[in-house]
């Protein structure tokens, strides 16, 4: 009976969630559709502080295991013994696999936002692979907000190049610029491909939550796939999808932070 009742909360937890994503999704995208870029912007840097404030208050299940007292050792000279039929397991020992399934559901329930981007045009200051096989030159008014989103998201950067040499400014580009260090970027979340289909490719097997890209028939591609996406553009375009958002800028999306 007590399992039951657990399995019913457990259950009970995953639905709250999976009611809570609906109706915030659902929300965001009303509300986004009558906001400024001002605005969207925002809109966005809250959710940055969101993330702050969730990392700042949330306590390691390893931190909360550490906290538990054991029992007291029985003294060897008291003369004292257990009986031979008590159990020599600790007190509440039984619970362990009903508390790592609550767990399981929390940590399921805070999973990072994922969130994927281009390189070229957002992040760096060359705009085609052409460019590429010359220099890579990270944005420097991108860099502030970059570094956060790979404090608080799980980022995926991509490309498409022409060849190895380009691979290289890029990744030494990125590193020069700090992002592998004061970040939570690593190398291996930097993926290259030699087709623009391939970096849709990446992105499908991902499923991030959010993508970035400066192509339109990408981001239409990507549409039905994606939650959301932000199509960066230096010219106004039109939305072709509720779950596309345009600007003009990373940057200017998510606004001052």
């Amino acid at each position: 009976m007590v399992d039951t009742s657990k399995e019913e909360l457990f259950q009970l937890i995953k639905r709250l969630r999976d009611l809570i994503t609906v109706k915030m999704s659902n929300f965001i995208s009303i509300f986004l559709q009558n906001l400024d870029s001002r605005s969207i912007g925002a809109v966005a840097g809250l959710a940055l502080a969101i993330f702050f404030t969730w990392r700042m208050v949330r306590l390691p299940s390893g931190s909360q295991r550490r906290q538990r007292k054991r029992p007291a050792a029985m003294p060897s000279n008291s003369g004292v013994s257990a009986p031979s039929n008590a159990p020599l397991i600790p007190s509440g020992a039984c619970s362990t696999s009903d508390d790592a399934s609550a767990q399981n559901v929390v940590d399921e329930f805070f999973q990072p936002v994922k969130v994927t981007c281009r390189l070229l045009g957002v992040i760096l200051e060359e705009n085609s692979p052409e460019e590429l096989q010359k220099q890579a030159t990270v944005r420097s008014s991108v860099l502030e907000v970059l570094l956060e989103i790979t404090k608080f998201c799980d980022l995926y950067l991509m490309e498409r190049v022409l060849d190895d040499e380009s691979e290289k400014r890029v990744l030494v580009a990125l590193e020069d610029a700090g992002v592998f260090t004061s970040g939570g970027l690593v190398k291996d979340k930097v993926l290259f491909c030699s087709t623009e289909n391939g970096r849709s490719s990446f992105v499908r097997q991902l499923e991030p939550d959010w993508h970035i890209d400066t192509n339109p028939e990408v981001i239409t591609q990507l549409a039905r796939f994606i939650k959301y996406q932000v199509h960066v553009s230096p010219v106004r375009i039109e939305r072709t999808a509720a779950n596309v958002f345009g600007a003009s800028s990373l940057e200017h999306f998510f606004g001052s932070i």
